[in-house]
């Protein structure tokens, strides 16, 4: 049995826990998929390359509001699609040979636990004073009849596809089905969602949800409250049948993507042999300082918190980094609670904190405050029509409880009501004592804190 000070089980956020105050330990990580995680290889970083092409291809036609007039020649997937990969696939060999080089042991075998502070991982046992899980997550597959028997693709596949399909449809209405439907429907896919709510974006402020779900129409077939039922091959493609309100549909596509939720890979670990709880979604139980019910067991990120969130993951990651070297001063996370999130669709969404619905249905005292871009100098620079900043105050500490916001660039928009959040900042302080350039779109954010009630 090889022994450790360390082990991390995951090289996506948890290759980050390597910085110089752990360089003195005898250190190992295990990662059987790639270096650098979900968030590299398959989700955050190549999604968001894919939706910078698209929106650059969808800018063509929606120019012609400004009156520039113009017209899309081709869409070169290949290309597309190899500027994205071309740059990501090196990533994980030099991962490797980065952390060997710093006299790190790479495992690159499936592990799971047999023991206390003790791991399985390809026939070698290994052991360590602490074990950090940061095992991630990956696709749910729903039980559909007939889906076993077609060629299907989920998140972790879509974007590496050979070729643009002519149509394709998506089973889910979260962010994936969002973010790829924007992606394929402006390269020219003809695309077709089919989703359990009556809205896409179902978690999202029921403003918002609906202003999205209402421009989507314009751009994608839609099966809202309807249940996929069984999956076919058809001809080169699929056909699905979906359920809604008793009546049979049926959608043909050349392509069929599952988008319906992650779980968490703690399932793939057994982490009862290690003395590690979960909760009734898989994740790992842990206290504020991500120390789980095993003693000297660690964990984050996917595998530990319902968020699925890059930046949360790495934000818990400089937390236990921090805590395995200092037991005695154990940090956590300001704010816990106070998680933001975005969806890089066309339009973008950016949301943090309450729900107008989530007040009310916690019976917390607050007001609403909204402005449209339209009302803004910048706005007007857009013709944008259909964009809005929706702020949740609580009436008497003067604070915001949640910020939502549908239009161009929400997530950057976002930024300062998240950090008044965080810091405890009144809203009549965002309003009156701070600049907002002119004529520039975060001017939205002021109008909108300035119709907040007094």
């Amino acid at each position: 049995m090889k022994t450790y000070d360390l082990i991390v089980l995951g090289a996506g956020s948890g290759n980050g826990l390597f910085g110089p105050e752990l360089a003195h330990l005898r250190t190992a990580i295990v990662e059987p998929d790639r270096f650098g995680g979900t968030c590299l290889n398959r989700g955050c970083i190549p999604s968001k390359m894919f939706v910078v092409a698209a929106d650059a291809a969808r800018g063509v036609g929606e120019a012609r509001r400004l009156g520039v007039h113009a017209t899309l020649d081709r869409v070169d997937w290949p290309a597309i699609r190899s500027r994205v990969f071309g740059r990501i696939d090196p990533l994980h060999q030099q991962g490797i040979d980065f952390r060997r080089s710093r006299g790190i042991d790479v495992y690159t075998d499936p592990a799971r636990f047999v023991g206390p502070r003790t791991i399985d991982v390809g026939g070698t046992q290994l052991m360590a004073d602490q074990i950090v899980v940061a095992v991630g997550a990956r696709p749910v597959v729903p039980t559909v009849a007939g889906l076993d028997s077609v060629a299907f693709h989920t998140s972790d596949t879509i974007m590496r596809i050979e070729d643009l399909p002519r149509s394709m449809v998506i089973i889910g209405g979260g962010f994936i089905a969002a973010e790829m439907g924007h992606v394929f429907a402006a390269f020219g896919v003809d695309v077709t969602i089919v989703a359990k709510g009556p809205r896409l974006l179902m978690a999202e402020d029921e403003a918002i949800s609906a202003r999205f779900t209402e421009l989507a129409r314009t751009r994608f077939r839609m099966l809202l409250d309807a249940d996929a039922t069984e999956v076919r091959a058809h001809g080169a493609g699929v056909r699905v049948t979906a359920v809604r309100e008793g009546i049979a549909h049926q959608v043909d596509a050349e392509l069929l993507l599952v988008a319906t939720g992650r779980r968490p890979n703690t399932d793939l670990i057994d982490p009862a042999a290690g003395g590690v709880e979960l909760d009734e979604h898989g994740h790992v139980i842990t206290d504020h300082a991500y120390r789980t019910t095993a003693p000297g067991v660690w964990a984050l990120g996917d595998a530990a918190n319902h968020f699925q969130l890059k930046h949360m993951a790495n934000a818990e990651q400089r937390i236990v980094a921090h805590n395995l070297v200092h037991p005695a001063r154990l940090r956590q996370l300001p704010a816990r609670s106070i998680v933001p999130h975005a969806v890089f669709s066309d339009p973008q969404i950016a949301a943090v904190g309450l729900t107008e619905g989530q007040a009310i249905e916690g019976d917390v005292p607050h007001v609403i405050a909204c402005r449209d871009y339209a009302e803004t100098a910048y706005g007007w620079a857009l013709e944008d029509t259909t964009s809005f900043v929706k702020l949740v105050v609580d009436p008497g500490a003067r604070t915001l409880l949640g910020a939502h916001i549908i239009g161009p660039q929400a997530a950057l928009l976002i930024q300062p009501l998240l950090q008044a959040m965080m810091l405890g900042q009144r809203v009549d302080q965002l309003a009156h004592d701070v600049l907002y350039i002119h004529p520039a779109l975060s001017e939205v954010l002021e109008q909108a804190l300035l119709e907040v009630k007094s």
